[in-house]
């Protein structure tokens, strides 16, 4: 699959610009805060209609208007797709594909798979389990719709569930209404916890032989999954934690305190790893979500790399071109000497300037 062109109507600091892709490398580059990131931001939010940084729809508006639109055309399996975007600043968004609205953000889905890769995700291993929750969620959205309906559904029950714990303390009466949240929230959080169980089963499909390249073969990895709740007691403990959480005002149990764990030498990465170690890590990770895609979807995704290339040493930088060969791959940096004086092959370029196409 390959993203033929994007336009951005007033998203961030762009007034009007199209941007033309080339099917393999193509670089966009230019000094800090000229909205680079943004163009990212853009093709990541028409192939999942969420902003990869978690921003609100509002927050993407360009300061001074009250709508924007986003308009990208994918090619998959040799056929075109168009995707639609127009968010409001008062109202829900609206979404089309093929010129079709949708009610469902996962009829989107499917359509354009991307790898969104940032210097964040280099931190991935030494950052706390919120970031490792968001990779898992970010990765699954994309393959499994059902895992974002179900994932959505369990986000909103933990907030009504932990507002009611709050309310119980002052309307005591309210309690007998806890299990009806509790019931909800292990009915979809019990879909979570068997799909991201599966999903890093098959990240250690590929990630030891990865890993074990990249390291010369001195290292292997291994990812274990490490679930607040099992699948299967997670209702008995839900109601065993039911004082506790009335104390705390808090769900204390459930998949949104999972957390995920890279063992390499018996050793675990996020305690004791060195910075290297935890970047090579999350670079094997990255690498192998691209043969998840694949082997899910039969086409390879979309790289987005958001300034990671100046991240890297020139070891892992060539490990990673070599290994993004064949894949459209959008790029951001602040200028092309690396890519110069490495020999790197670049198709096409766009420099931006104040969220325009010098």
């Amino acid at each position: 699959m390959i993203i033929d062109s994007l336009e951005l109507l007033h998203f961030r600091n762009y007034e009007r610009e199209i941007f033309k892709f080339d099917p393999e490398t193509n670089v966009l580059f230019g000094d800090n805060a000229q909205g680079k990131t943004n163009v990212l931001e853009g093709i990541y939010l028409c192939s999942t209609t969420r902003s990869h940084k978690g921003s609100k729809d509002k927050e993407m508006i360009k300061m001074g208007e009250e709508d924007a639109h986003l308009r990208m055309i994918v090619c998959r399996d040799r056929v075109k797709h168009k995707m639609d975007i127009h968010l409001k600043k008062s109202k829900a968004k609206g979404i089309a594909v093929d010129g079709i609205p949708i009610k469902k953000s996962g009829d989107l889905l499917g359509i354009s798979n991307v790898i969104f890769f940032s210097p964040e995700d280099l931190s991935i291993i030494q950052n706390g389990p919120d970031a490792r929750r968001k990779f898992i969620d970010m990765e699954i959205c994309q393959l499994d719709k059902m895992y974002l309906f179900n994932l959505t559904k369990y986000k909103h029950v933990l907030k009504q569930r932990n507002e009611l714990l709050k309310q119980i303390s002052i309307k005591p009466e309210l309690l007998d209404t806890l299990s009806i949240w509790s019931g909800q929230l292990v009915q979809y959080g019990t879909y979570i916890i068997r799909a991201r169980k599966e999903f890093v089963d098959k990240l250690n499909g590929y990630i030891q032989d990865i890993h074990k390249e990249l390291t010369g073969g001195s290292e292997t990895m291994e990812l274990i999954y490490e679930p607040n709740i099992s699948e299967e007691m997670f209702g008995r403990e839900i109601t065993l934690s039911e004082k506790k959480d009335l104390f705390t005002k808090t769900t204390n149990v459930g998949p949104h305190r999972d957390d995920l764990s890279f063992i390499s030498k018996n050793m675990d990465l996020r305690k004791y790893g060195s910075r290297g170690q935890q970047r090579t890590g999350a670079l094997s990770l990255k690498l192998t979500e691209i043969r998840i895609v694949e082997e899910k979807t039969g086409e390879k995704p979309i790289l987005l790399l958001d300034d990671v290339l100046s991240e890297l040493d020139r070891k892992r930088q060539n490990f990673l071109l070599e290994h993004i060969k064949g894949i459209q791959t959008i790029i951001t940096c602040t200028g092309l000497e690396e890519f110069i004086k490495n020999g790197i092959n670049i198709n096409k370029t766009f420099e931006i300037v104040s969220g325009s196409v010098k």
